[in-house]
């Protein structure tokens, strides 16, 4: 199906797919779960954990234990396998992994100007920032007072430098222009990150494209939402749309002018594949829109997994690290 790419995958790929793979026998089971709904300290959570893979990055943590705590050795674990797979990785696998990383770079820019923005301290800032995010310069993010400064000061020597050419501007960061660049940050990493996927051409093309899309449609309908009754006009709501996904480019055309959830809602369900998250919320109400997306993000994520368990080797494993 997929050429002769099989024949010599094992050459540089087969050692990560087998850890990836791995890995899978670490996923907490619905017997951890239940016995974790079970329990009624955090200390009764340590215990239970101790006997899964989570259980070394706990064991020397004392007590009384704190959430975060629990959440920062978790998120640890996930970081050190990450760093293992790029440290053997070799291209293009090695920057795929890579762009991984952006989303969250994206995400702890805008934590650092948004918590500067509301005299948030700037040491507390960065222990909340995502640890696949860092980067050398992001304690200096609190300098800046407008996107051109934060450009030229802080992230022209970043990855995500290429990105910032539709963001920059003399305006001062309010929390309208930070959200502003934000979903604008975001349009061209994930259209980056498609482009680059698409080239790579076989499973990794079909699996990532239709991930990728399905975030891209994601953000489109929240900028809609979250934008209604502010002053983003009809115009630079449409220039935050991604230039790709099922909805591109008519459903953008739809959503650009919808004025209440009702509207998005009529415009959504046009496409089959979203009727079903649609159908999951009632008229007028948005809270839950979220939720419904994250469960059809997780059930695409572990297709994408089996996807390729059922054919031998029909792409590179750095599809599989979303799962």
């Amino acid at each position: 199906m997929y050429g002769f790419e099989a024949l010599t995958f094992n050459i540089h790929g087969g050692y990560l797919e087998a850890i990836v793979r791995g890995h899978r026998s670490g996923l907490l089971t619905t017997a951890d779960y239940n016995n974790l709904s079970q329990c009624e300290t955090l200390d009764d959570i340590k215990m239970h954990l101790s006997a899964t893979e989570y259980g070394p990055y706990l064991q020397n943590e004392p007590s009384p234990l704190h959430t975060t705590t629990i959440v920062e050795k978790c998120t640890l674990k996930l970081v050190d396998e990450y760093k293992h797979m790029l440290s053997q990785a070799t291209e293009p696998l090695s920057t795929f992994l890579e762009y991984i990383t952006y989303g969250h770079m994206i995400d702890n820019v805008v934590l650092i100007v948004t918590g500067t923005l509301h005299e948030r301290d700037v040491q507390e800032l960065l222990e909340k920032c995502h640890p696949l995010g860092m980067f050398d310069s992001i304690a200096t993010l609190a300098v800046a007072q407008n996107m051109r400064e934060l450009y030229r000061l802080v992230l022209v020597d970043t990855p995500l430098a290429p990105y910032f050419s539709e963001c920059i501007t003399s305006e001062d960061l309010d929390d309208m222009n930070i959200e502003i660049m934000r979903n604008t940050l975001y349009k061209a990493y994930l259209e980056d990150f498609y482009n680059f996927c698409k080239k790579l051409g076989g499973a990794t093309a079909e699996i990532m494209c239709d991930l990728l899309a399905f975030e891209a449609d994601r953000r489109a309908v929240n900028i809609t939402i979250n934008s209604i009754g502010t002053e983003l006009t009809r115009d630079d709501r449409r220039k935050l749309y991604s230039n790709f996904g099922l909805l591109y480019p008519y459903g953008h055309e739809e959503l650009a002018v919808c004025e209440d959830i009702d509207q998005v809602r009529a415009a959504m369900e046009k496409y089959p594949p979203y009727q079903s998250i649609f159908a999951k919320i009632s008229y007028g109400e948005s809270q839950m829109l979220d939720k419904a997306f994250y469960e059809e993000e997780v059930k695409r994520f572990c297709l994408a997994f089996e996807q390729q368990a059922c054919a031998i080797i029909l792409g590179k494993p750095s599809t599989l690290f979303f799962s």
